[in-house]
């Protein structure tokens, strides 16, 4: 029941954040850098999915582990490497295998990876801490 109320609490910040991100702060960016390849609006059920998954790995690979420590500063780190591998095994990919796909795009999705799970995995991380 622990880790199940910790992957809706990073279900929260996940969303939160993400949203920020796309919404907010990067508004714009990827319609201008990859519009040629955007559908008109997501496939919200196939985005879901992925993001459930997702932050699966997250909980699984970065803080269960972790939540018999008392280091939230490892949890920053192994969470900043898991998204640096995740998101880098996405662009990097796709700047492989898509014509014209933008080194910008690679370069600052990959970066938003790194800090979006690391900000998650400290979050979970808390949740965790606070409901044992």
């Amino acid at each position: 029941m622990l880790y199940l109320k910790v992957y809706l609490a990073m279900l929260i910040c996940f969303f939160a954040v993400d949203l920020i991100w796309l919404g907010v702060i990067a508004k714009g960016f990827y319609q201008n850098q990859l519009g040629f390849l955007l559908r008109p609006s997501p496939n919200w059920p196939v985005a879901i999915l992925f993001y459930l998954i997702f932050l699966l790995g997250i909980l699984v690979f970065v803080v269960a582990p972790s939540l018999h420590s008392d280091s939230w500063k490892k949890v920053a780190l192994m969470g900043a490497f898991f998204g640096f591998v995740t998101y880098a095994t996405y662009d990097l990919t796709n700047h492989a295998t898509v014509k014209g796909w933008p080194w910008i795009v690679t370069v600052v999705d990959m970066s938003w990876g790194t800090v979006l799970c690391a900000t998650v995995a400290v979050s979970g991380y808390f949740a965790g801490k606070w409901l044992q």
